[in-house]
């Protein structure tokens, strides 16, 4: 194949990183490229980035990817985005920032979250939004609080958008926005797909201070004249929707069908379950998000994850990261490379992995991480094991949660880092009674909304027959019955330690609060 035959283009809005890559319709990634930027944080629980820095990041990415002797940019047909979630995006009636964007991370709204949840009956704003409880995060918040801290930048926007919104926008010149991104903003009626008109007056913003929706997979328009020539992309490109990052990643992994179940680990695991409509769960441990599919829906949390492997690492794994530099290699792969030599349950040592609370569903901020049955005999390798084998218990425990649902999950779909690790979907195949398929593309979410991009130029076919053509298979993990046995009594003494020291987690929350 040449430059000229028409290529997929995939960009992905992360935190602290847009990635961008182009592939044939039949999957296969022809280059890539990303660039990482800073988090401002200008005050306690501030969490900020300079509009313009997400816009010369991507930019200098496009470039990087059309440096390929393989890329040119008339054979970029289409483009889509993946998004990080709940990225507030403040401009005037030109489109020009107010501010800086306030990022997803950025906790300051509390009070004003507070405010807003007393405004509705337990449950209320659940049965809207799919979301459990109106949180600092949702832009709902974030908007109320800058009404009340920067009035005048309240004053000043015309327009309140997300991040995929404006990058949109700014190829198009078109404002719209679609349901996976906004589920999470908490002023969208994810059952009527439209504005709560009661969350919009209590924030003081009307329905036209907002882009039109559409559904994900949108044509929206072609690139426009100064920014084809800014970036170097053709006019040429068919701009569309695409979704939040982590529905992107599901269709990157396939998972597109109610009944399908992706985790992506990397620093924490997100879980989707594809659903073919929305649902909530009695006990409110499940959030309910618009899919990337339209009118799909998806439960879709997250759970403590790869930051615990990471920590080991950076604390203790000094020899693994030494060799790991002189011989050009992953520190990573090191340590799994120790804990594939110890034995599973790592002779007696059990693991939580809740450095950070235990996230869903157990949704305890004062939960902490914990080594049981250290002993003498124990190494690294040990504990690294250890952990390998917590956070499968972790995924365990959301499977159940979804099984007790009514959802049936046969397989998982595994992406992120954490699927590159052989020894690891091994083991969460074992823990969970169930196969692990792994996917070639390691950039799932840059592949999905390629995907998305691509069924919304109308010329490659839908989303599924895309997802049929562009996600390869790679690895396959059978559960072992008899390992299987063994971690069913090892899984109910992680639950239990779990629940014994939580009395114990408060304790010590309280007295990590205490002066000295």
């Amino acid at each position: 194949m040449s430059a000229a035959d028409p290529l997929l283009l995939g960009v992905d809005l992360g935190t602290t990183a847009i990635k961008c890559a182009a592939y044939r319709p039949n999957g296969t990634p022809v280059a890539s490229a990303s660039r990482e930027y800073r988090l401002l944080t200008p005050e306690p629980a501030a969490v900020e980035v300079p509009v313009a820095t997400y816009w010369e990041a991507f930019s200098a990415a496009i470039r990087d990817v059309l440096r390929s002797p393989d890329v040119s940019a008339g054979a970029i047909h289409s483009l889509g985005i993946s998004a990080q979630g709940e990225t507030l995006v403040p401009v005037t009636g030109d489109g020009t920032p107010v501010r800086d964007a306030i990022v997803w991370l950025d906790s300051r709204p509390a009070e004003e979250a507070d405010v807003l949840a007393s405004h509705f009956e337990p449950g209320e704003f659940y049965e809207i939004t799919g979301q459990p409880e109106m949180l600092p995060t949702w832009p709902a918040a974030k908007i109320l609080w800058l009404s009340r801290h920067e009035p005048g930048a309240f004053a000043q926007t015309r327009r309140f958008a997300l991040l995929e919104d404006y990058f949109v926008w700014r190829l198009t010149g078109e404002w719209v926005c679609e349901g996976s991104l906004v589920t999470s903003t908490g002023y969208w009626d994810f059952r009527k797909k439209s504005w709560s008109k009661e969350m919009l007056a209590l924030i003081g913003v009307g329905v036209d201070q907002l882009p039109d929706l559409v559904e994900p997979g949108t044509a929206v328009g072609q690139v426009r004249p100064p920014v084809a020539v800014e970036i170097g992309l053709s006019t040429s490109t068919m701009v569309c929707t695409g979704a939040l990052d982590q529905a992107c990643g599901a269709i990157g992994a396939g998972n597109i069908t109610p009944g399908q179940f992706s985790e992506n680990t990397g620093a924490a695991i997100a879980l989707c379950a594809t659903l073919d409509g929305p649902r909530l769960d009695p006990e409110g441990r499940m959030p309910c998000h618009y899919h990337g599919l339209a009118d799909r829906y998806m439960f879709h949390t997250f759970t403590s994850g790869g930051i615990v492997l990471r920590w080991f690492r950076d604390q203790f794994g000094d020899a693994e990261k030494s060799v790991a530099a002189a011989a050009g290699q992953d520190p990573y792969d090191l340590l799994i490379a120790e804990a594939e030599r110890i034995a599973p349950g790592a002779e007696g040592l059990l693991a939580v992995p809740h450095l950070q609370g235990a996230m869903a569903p157990e949704s305890n901020p004062a939960a902490r991480g914990a080594l049981i049955g250290l002993s003498l005999r124990h190494g690294r390798g040990h504990v690294a094991r250890a952990i390998l084998e917590s956070v499968a218990f972790v995924v365990r425990r959301n499977v159940e949660v979804l099984e007790s649902l009514g959802i049936q999950i046969p397989e998982i779909l595994a992406i992120g880092g954490g699927a590159r690790s052989g020894l690891w979907k091994q083991i969460e195949a074992d823990v969970t009674g169930r196969p692990v398929r792994t996917t070639r593309e390691p950039d799932a979410a840059a592949l999905g909304a390629a995907i998305l991009g691509g069924s919304g130029s109308g010329r490659f076919g839908d989303v599924s027959d895309l997802v049929s053509a562009m996600v390869r298979p790679a690895g396959y993990f059978e559960p072992d019955p008899g390992r299987a046995r063994f971690y069913d009594e090892l899984y109910q003494a992680y639950c239990a330690a779990y629940t014994a020291l939580c009395p114990t987690f408060a304790t010590l929350m309280s007295k990590a609060e205490s002066p000295a």
